[in-house]
């Protein structure tokens, strides 16, 4: 589960909005003066993430508007300074490993709030007529201090499984007066080896641009396994609910529940991982749509589970709208689209041992190449590595039908 969580959440309309909207710092301040999350209860976060499924979490302790939800000794920009009047971090961290979840930290590497944070084509202040001379006075190395020192804090007083950094850029064309950000502006090589120093088996992600454990695409679902140079990695695909990783209440392109659990089986079927998002509101809720699309997914997982952990891509070319997972000896075919009565399976002649339905362990009865099936019908133009799985008509009740197959050992 990522989450997305900050003072964007009272704007309502998506955690760019202070980008968007060209809102100064001085104008985003009624936002910090009235952050008071009275319904903030990571306990209920929590199990919804583990009734989800979800095995680990990501939250934003900082994003782009620089606002931070601990109590950080770098500066006065944090939730204890609101109305919220606490650190909202630590009971988060405590609520999601009293859950059995690992516990990651998303962390800004940009910051529009941070006096030194030199404007760039990102910025608020991107069209300020003043902005170019506002640069004279901002000095990134200053930024990059404040930086380092709040990352340590972060990794000192928690010691996370994950560290997920968001995000570097190259100039913008649109606008040459402004220099990009990347390796040098973070000191990425030199942070780099702090992190390893304080936790030497935290996964790091790649937006540092000197490589990372993990690659990210976002909002992209890779097709096949993600490669780096022409070799496969580990990935992750980051995606949202809906359009927007903030809380947006007009918002209304919200996926489907098949959709959702579609781009988890389609993540770990191609050798990744999900990583979705949800983004609460400013009481601290999860909007009903989450919860409800948060429901599927638990109710999907509680009987197809097993078809996801533990589980990664198969060499095996999957039938149309269909894909595979793979665990030891047994093989998962995930149906997005319910045939009539049959599916052809290549390169499996002579291999399973059994088949089921897995939702409710039915057996599934299948016919090799040339083997007559059903009333003494011969498939004659079945290839020679081909089973034909015979199915029911009526599609199972479950929003992605999951058929196991024991291949012979």
């Amino acid at each position: 589960m990522f989450i997305h969580w900050g003072l964007y959440s009272q704007a309502a309309r998506h955690e760019w909005v202070q980008h968007n909207e060209e809102i100064s710092p001085e104008e985003y301040r009624k936002y910090f003066d009235h952050f008071d999350p009275d319904r903030y209860d990571p306990a209920v976060w929590a199990a919804y993430a583990r009734e989800a499924g979800m095995k680990y979490v990501v939250l934003t302790t900082k994003h782009h508007e620089g606002f931070c939800l601990w109590d950080s000794a770098h500066t006065d920009y944090k939730a204890p300074n609101t109305p919220a009047g606490r650190d909202l971090l630590t009971p988060f961290v405590e609520a999601f490993r009293a859950e059995g979840l690992r516990v990651g930290f998303y962390y800004s590497l940009i910051d529009w709030h941070h006096p030194q944070f030199p404007i760039d084509h990102i910025h608020p202040l991107r069209n300020h007529p003043d902005a170019v001379e506002m640069n004279r006075s901002r000095d990134v190395s200053r930024y990059r201090d404040y930086l380092h020192a709040q990352v340590e804090e972060l990794l000192r007083a928690h010691k996370p499984d994950i560290l997920w950094f968001d995000f570097s850029y190259t100039q913008s064309p649109k606008y040459p007066q402004f220099e990009g950000k990347a390796a040098d502006a973070w000191g990425s090589v030199e942070l780099m080896k702090k992190i390893r120093s304080i936790c030497p088996d935290i996964i790091v992600n790649d937006r540092l641009e000197i490589g990372g454990d993990v690659i990210t695409p976002e909002q992209f679902q890779p097709t096949s396994w993600v490669t780096r140079n022409g070799e496969p990695v580990v990935w992750e695909a980051c995606q949202t609910f809906s359009g927007s990783w903030g809380y947006h209440r007009d918002e209304s392109s919200w996926k489907t529940p098949e959709q959702l659990i579609q781009l988890l089986v389609n993540s770990v079927a191609n050798g990744g991982n999900l990583l979705l998002n949800a983004g609460p509101t400013a009481r601290g809720d999860f909007d009903d749509r989450a919860v409800n699309a948060l429901a599927e997914i638990a109710d999907w997982m509680e009987m197809n589970d097993r078809s996801i952990y533990g589980c990664t891509a198969s060499p095996l070319t999957a039938p149309s709208d269909c894909r595979y997972t793979t665990s030891g000896n047994r093989l998962y075919l995930h149906v997005f689209n319910w045939p009539f009565r049959h599916l052809q399976l290549p390169g499996l002649a002579g291999r399973i041992e059994y088949a089921q339905l897995l939702h409710d362990a039915s057996e599934l009865h299948w016919a090799e190449p040339k083997q007559p099936f059903g009333q003494g019908n011969m498939l004659v133009d079945q290839p020679d590595d081909t089973v034909v799985l015979k199915l029911p008509v009526e599609p199972p009740p479950v929003r992605c039908p999951v058929i196991e197959i024991f291949l012979k050992q």
